[in-house]
């Protein structure tokens, strides 16, 4: 059988990549220092390589085709993998240097992205670090793509394909309007928050099924007025009364230090979730990545002990 070889070259990837990305032949060229012929000719090169067409055009600029978007997604991680080995490979004297990719939930990101940020620029400057935020399902298949180095998840003990350390263990809370009145103080019962409409994860999120498992343990009806995957959407629409709903204590502290919302700890049943650090089993850790995981690790034991994560207890 005969095979046919593949010569594409950084460049072309580069282009691809650049492309894909702006949408523009004209605004890729810019961003690269190249006239836009020549991205043209890298990207007509690619699909005579390949045999495929890789974008089309329409109204609105480039778009990537099936195969165009399958290509881009594996010529991304080729070149973030030539970065993190370039900054490997040519650190200074004595310093920590690298890439490291990290995924923080949405509901931590507020508490825990600018310490950590300001702690790695002050005690390693040659760490470049990449955060992406997103739900504990999301994070991990982006561990599992090898798109993330390490990433924050939740309420997994074990992985065949992940390292995880237990780090925080935080109880659920309930959030309504000011007019509410609930207090940190005064945990409410379950059973009186599903008595009123409920602005909750859609169904298949990890942080639904924490809910519908208490609401299952104590034997409780949940209604549901509206669901939605963003988390940020929950809260403007209960700070909007359309309903109350339920969270992890630490994506509440904004709101509840502003006024904006008021909350309590859910209790009968109480939900509690566990975050962890993950990370993949089969990859060779960088020094760059343990400086994060040891930073991050010490940035959340400090939140814990200054009581800005409410509600949470520190796992050893």
């Amino acid at each position: 059988m005969e095979v046919c070889a593949v010569a594409m070259d950084l460049k072309q990837l580069k282009a691809l990549v650049t492309v894909s990305e702006v949408g523009s032949v004209t605004r890729a060229a810019e961003l690269l220092h190249l006239v836009q012929p020549a991205v043209t000719r890298q990207i007509k090169a690619l699909e005579d390589e390949l045999g495929v067409a890789l974008f089309e055009r329409t109204r609105t600029g480039m778009r990537a085709t099936e195969a165009g978007n399958a290509l881009v997604e594996r010529a991304r991680r080729a070149l973030t993998e030539l970065d993190r080995a370039r900054a490997e490979l040519t650190p200074a004297p004595g310093a920590v240097t690298g890439i490291v990719t990290l995924g923080l939930l949405e509901s931590t990101a507020e508490l825990l992205a600018e310490p950590l940020v300001e702690r790695l620029l002050q005690e390693h400057p040659g760490i470049e670090l990449r955060l992406q935020t997103g739900y504990s399902g999301h994070l991990q298949r982006w561990l599992d793509e090898g798109d993330l180095e390490l990433s924050l998840l939740y309420n997994i003990t074990s992985s065949p394909s992940l390292n995880v350390a237990p780090l925080v263990r935080e109880r659920l809370w309930v959030a309504a309007p000011p007019s509410a009145g609930l207090r940190p103080d005064r945990p409410v019962r379950f059973a009186d928050a599903a008595a009123r409409r409920l602005v909750l994860p859609t169904t298949g999120h990890g942080l639904r099924t924490l809910i519908e498992s208490g609401a299952q343990r104590g034997e409780i009806s949940l209604d549901s007025s509206v669901s939605t995957n963003s988390m940020a959407l929950q809260k403007k629409l209960t700070r909007a009364g359309h309903g109350w709903t339920i969270l992890p204590a630490v994506g509440l502290t904004d709101e509840i230090a502003t006024g904006l919302l008021s909350a309590a700890p859910l209790c009968e049943p109480e939900v509690w979730r566990t975050v962890v650090l993950a990370g993949p089993r089969s990859r060779r850790t960088p020094a760059a990545v343990d400086v994060v995981a040891r930073q991050l690790t010490r940035q959340i034991g400090i939140a814990v002990a200054e009581g800005r994560w409410p509600s949470a207890e520190l796992q050893r």
